[in-house]
């Protein structure tokens, strides 16, 4: 049982990739001269060309023609869209109103977090494990994705408007649409003829995408230790946070649960709403997050309540989809 669920977690996505981040963090706590914004090494441009890459590949990954087919199940993609830009958000915001005592400093990263897509490569896995629906999973978290690139940043722009970040929608919408929806497009169209060249390599794609997040996990925490923005933080604080995300964690699991239930989902549908409508993304909320907010140090502890949640989703989504896939065979 231990050895299935070490493999389920590696899988999944826990493995040398979150080691890395950690690894990230230490060094950046090390050398926080190294990443800091007085660095000599020229950080913006290496992160903003390997930005460009990741979405391309990512692009040259999706296929016009699946996901064109995925359309037909349209009930399953309005939920999962759904609990991930309107019920997330919602109860995210229900819940710090109704626990005051979260730090300041932390609410404006559990809110961001909230507003994320959801991820692709962990949904579509853990759906494949539990036995659910497939191509449902790999639709809803690819448009997941693009969706996002707008309503990430719409979201974040209406925090704007009480005055608790300072961003514009317009010039973020724009930059991100340089930075992920152009490289995207023009991996799609790169698609019919790339693809077939690179797909017997496609597995080592990852290693760019977790290279990218990693140097921008390591500088954005390098600049927040050289301000020692962590300093009038205790561990039981960081504690405290991860609960809170393990908590929000199996509410939003409980709510789709209950409307999958209430409409009446076959169970392949609802385990594929269940996992892709409970799942944030690192990746894209570490690279939306470069945009949003391009001071690293902030950046720094608004992606802090992501990387805990990420962490738990994988951990507490790889027993269910285990669990799941079990009871599956046995159907």
């Amino acid at each position: 049982m231990i050895q299935k669920l070490f493999k389920t977690l590696n899988k999944v996505g826990i493995n040398g990739f979150l080691l890395g981040i950690f690894l990230a963090i230490f060094l950046g706590y090390l050398l926080p001269e190294l990443g800091s914004n007085e660095s000599s090494i020229p950080w913006k441009p290496i992160i903003n060309v390997g930005i460009g890459l990741v979405f391309f590949f990512y692009g040259v990954k999706l296929d016009p023609v699946k996901l064109k087919e995925g359309l037909v199940n349209w009930k399953l993609h309005v939920l999962i869209q759904s609990a991930t830009y309107i019920i997330f958000p919602g109860l995210i915001l229900l819940l710090l109103s109704a626990l005051p005592f979260i730090k300041e400093e932390f609410k404006l990263g559990i809110t961001y977090l909230s507003v994320l897509p959801s991820t692709v490569s962990a949904s579509v896995v853990m759906v494949s494990i539990a036995g659910g629906n497939l191509p449902g999973a790999i639709f809803n978290a690819s448009i997941s994705s693009l969706i996002g690139v707008v309503l990430t940043p719409a979201w974040m722009g209406l925090l704007n408007d009480s005055g608790e970040i300072s961003m514009e929608f317009l010039p973020t919408l724009g930059e991100l649409s340089l930075k992920v929806l152009l490289p995207v497009f023009l991996g799609v169209l790169a698609h019919q003829w790339l693809y077939p060249k690179i797909a017997s390599h496609i597995g080592k794609i990852k290693y760019l995408d977790q290279s990218v997040i990693m140097i921008i996990v390591f500088t954005s925490f390098a600049q927040s230790f050289s301000e020692e923005v962590f300093a009038p933080f205790k561990i039981g604080t960081l504690v405290e946070i991860a609960l809170i995300m393990l908590g929000v964690f199996f509410l939003i699991w409980g709510i789709i649960f209950v409307l999958t239930r209430l409409l009446k989902f076959s169970r392949d549908d609802q385990i594929t709403a269940l996992f892709c409508g409970s799942k944030k993304s690192l990746v894209q909320g570490v690279v939306i997050g470069k945009v949003i907010f391009p001071d690293p140090a902030v950046l720094a502890l608004a992606i802090l309540p992501l990387m805990l949640y990420h962490i738990q989703q994988l951990i507490a989504g790889s027993i269910i989809a285990s669990s799941m896939g079990n009871k599956s065979k046995k159907i």
